[in-house]
């Protein structure tokens, strides 16, 4: 704050300078929002009602509207609640309710009593809201999530956190440096609208290859779909079975060699395992015909069919990731149909999904509305743009993904924090429109991969109970991608040995735990259960990461120690250094 005449009168130029550039960049980007927008109109065709949001909020409103009295309770409820909180506002001696929300954890809430009164009311309004929401009638299980989802879309939009002038921290910014950071914000809009993507961290800190997918090892295979690396071993011996990791291909392969501090590819290898990666293609219009075959004949066949030949074994370790997971699931199937299942040793599964029942709120964005928009949005175009689907991911959790970037990004103009998982985040990828029409309308919307018969894949029936392959199934406590009761029941779809372990966390901290971090906890149970309930009703919790316990698991079922295979000394020559040519394609 100015402290002098002069400090104000030099204060108060550059306040004026700083909303002079402010109103030109306004400008700007008004030309610009014009341009993105003519650009997005021409390109894609107009949908009346995109996911059925609309048509699902004339359901919600209809519904809450159909039952008047408890509609007048919950208004008088609500007045109640209301009139209690002014009052002890009104009451300097009362206590006030305890603020918890991050989003107003800031000091400046609490230093004024019309901001702190502000949010007290936000968040009294919104829990009545949401619910209200929970207590809809006449709605089908499908219409009631989906309106809770768009509800609290909407009660997370008007946070008054969301806004300049509701926002203290903002106003005090935006006094203390006379507009400064209001104008930083809109040149980081503008960035961002030139990108079609909202950044969330620095990018300029990171490159591939340089301090992100380090690991060093070389591509020894591609073909249209994927390159294979095999990476440099570490240690005097190896284990004989080695072990082929299959990664979403709606990310990159890096979240598994972030850093050397938290790649579970870096420490497999030196654990003694010789370990591959499928590093997948961002897809282009040479994909455009890729359906479930392509990804399980010329991916994972394919991809294990190489790494058999250059470690010269019978068998591979095999790990699937998410979507990647699913795929491998019924890719075991069809092995087991043709009598080869002997291929793959073991298979390991993070965070994946077979029986799409308890999909969680995912299945919001994959129901007939959802799949004619995405059908509509490609069109005959050869693939669906990554930021869509990155977008979606997002929405799940709109307070920390999305607004707390445009509070700070936007409003307060704070410099980018280089974060290496928010750069992976952000490393979008394309995907084959067809295949994605086709994945997320048999397996998610239909439910078929659970149904023995439900799918042909590379001409065979799939049935999951076929596979007896050893499977160690990894779920997230607090996944809101893949929750944990889905990732369960792959416990149920095979006849084999199964082993389930919970990890703490989410979708991604959840798998990405090395041992070195001693974050987070995991829990076991050796008893034969049926359900996650009955699992966690008797499970033993474990500080720390589960990848010891997977290690433990693994390596009886791995042979004997031999001799290093180095990168490229085998049967397929090295084509490049890892991570790659297909890694680096950014969209």
């Amino acid at each position: 704050m100015p402290e002098t005449p002069a400090d104000l009168a030099a204060l108060q130029a550059q306040t004026q300078e700083n909303f002079q550039k402010l109103t030109d960049l306004a400008g700007k980007g008004q030309q610009m929002m014009l341009e993105f927008w003519t650009k997005e109109h021409a390109a894609t065709p107009m949908i009346a009602d995109p996911l059925g949001f609309l048509s699902t909020w004339q359901k919600a409103m209809a519904a809450m509207m159909a039952d008047p009295a408890r509609l007048i309770e919950q208004q008088q409820r609500y007045m109640a609640d209301a009139m209690a909180l002014w009052q002890t506002f009104l009451t300097p001696s009362a206590e006030k309710p305890q603020v918890k929300d991050k989003r107003f954890a800031g000091a400046a809430w609490a230093e004024t009593p019309a901001f702190d009164f502000l949010r007290q009311s936000y968040l009294l309004t919104a829990s009545h809201i949401m619910e209200a929401a929970h207590g809809l009638d006449g709605l089908d299980a499908a219409e009631k999530a989906k309106a809770q989802f768009l509800i609290k879309q909407y009660v997370d939009a008007m946070s008054p956190a969301n806004f300049a002038l509701t926002n203290p921290e903002v106003l005090k910014a935006t006094v203390e440096t006379g507009g400064a950071n209001l104008l930083k914000g809109l040149e980081h809009l503008l960035g961002d609208l030139k990108t079609g993507r909202m950044k969330m961290t620095d990018e300029n800190a990171f490159q591939v290859g340089r301090n992100v997918a380090i690991t060093p090892g070389k591509v020894v295979f591609q073909n249209r779909l994927f390159q294979l690396i095999q990476y440099a071993p570490t240690t005097d011996t190896v284990f004989e079975t080695p072990l082929l990791i299959f990664p979403p291909w709606i990310n990159k392969f890096y979240i598994l060699d972030l850093t050397a501090e938290k790649s579970f590819i870096r420490w497999a290898v030196a654990q003694g395992l010789t370990v591959f990666v499928v590093s997948w293609k961002n897809a282009d219009e040479s994909l455009a015909d890729a359906t479930v075959d392509t990804y399980v004949d010329e991916g994972m066949f394919t991809a294990i069919k190489v790494v058999r030949e250059i470690c010269k074994t019978e068998s591979v370790h095999t790990i699937g990731y998410c979507v990647a997971g699913t795929t491998l699931a019924a890719a075991l199937a069809v092995l087991a149909a043709r009598a080869e299942a002997a291929q793959v040793a073991t298979a390991t599964f993070f965070t994946a999904q077979v029986d799409f029942c308890d999909a969680g709120e995912l299945k919001l964005f994959v129901d007939d509305a959802s799949i004619d928009t995405i059908e509509a949005m490609t069109g005959d175009k050869p693939v669906l743009d990554g930021r869509y689907m990155a977008t979606t991911f997002n929405l799940l959790r709109s307070n920390d993904l999305i607004w707390s970037y445009v509070v700070n990004n936007y409003m307060l103009g704070k410099d980018y924090f280089p974060f290496d998982l928010l750069y992976w985040n952000s490393d979008a990828t394309n995907v084959p429109a067809r295949w994605h029409r086709q994945y997320i309308a048999d397996m998610y919307r239909d439910n078929k991969l659970v149904q023995p018969g439900g799918m042909t894949i590379c001409g065979t029936p799939v049935d999951l109970s076929k596979v007896t392959t050893p499977a160690y199934i990894q779920g997230g406590k607090e996944d809101h991608i893949a929750p944990a009761r889905s990732a369960f029941k792959l416990t149920q779809a095979f006849t084999g040995e199964t082993r389930f372990v919970l990890a703490g966390s989410g979708h991604i901290a959840g798998v990405v735990n090395p041992p070195s971090s001693g974050k987070y906890q995991h829990w076991t149970n050796e008893a034969k259960v049926s359900s996650l309930e009955d699992f966690l009703a008797t499970a033993t919790e474990t500080k720390g990461s589960w990848w010891p316990d997977w290690l433990t698991w693994l390596t009886p079922r791995s042979g004997k120690q031999v001799k290093p295979r180095v990168p490229g000394k085998g049967a397929y020559k090295a084509i490049e250094d890892a991570p790659g040519a297909y890694v680096k394609e950014r969209i």
